[in-house]
């Protein structure tokens, strides 16, 4: 299967960009939480910690998702892209449309 290697980076560098935009975004939320007993009517510190919690696995699935698509840049630059990293087949075109950050076929993914 023929690459368009310009039109996969493209598309990885925007994803790349996106999660890193996101995650500045999601910075606030993941901050540690203080509690303020003047106010009243706000989250009680339990739902305010339930949500930081949640922020802080979003930011890590993020980051695990940077990293996929930083070592797939890397086999496009190494002329290693659409093929598994396990076994070496090429992995099927729709897979990589779907993840175009995949690294594995889908037999060796299972």
């Amino acid at each position: 299967m023929p690459v368009d290697e310009d039109g996969v980076r493209k598309i990885l560098t925007k994803l790349k960009a996106e999660l890193e935009a996101y995650s500045e975004i999601s910075e606030e939320a993941r901050a540690t939480v203080t509690l303020d007993q003047q106010s009243v009517g706000r989250l009680s510190r339990m739902d305010a910690l339930q949500g930081q919690a949640m922020a802080q696995a979003s930011e890590r699935q993020r980051r695990a998702d940077i990293q996929k698509i930083a070592a797939a840049l890397s086999r496009l630059e190494e002329g290693e892209y659409g093929f598994c990293v396990e076994c070496g087949e090429e992995i099927a075109e729709m897979r990589l449309k779907v993840d175009p950050a995949a690294a594995f076929c889908i037999r060796c993914a299972q």
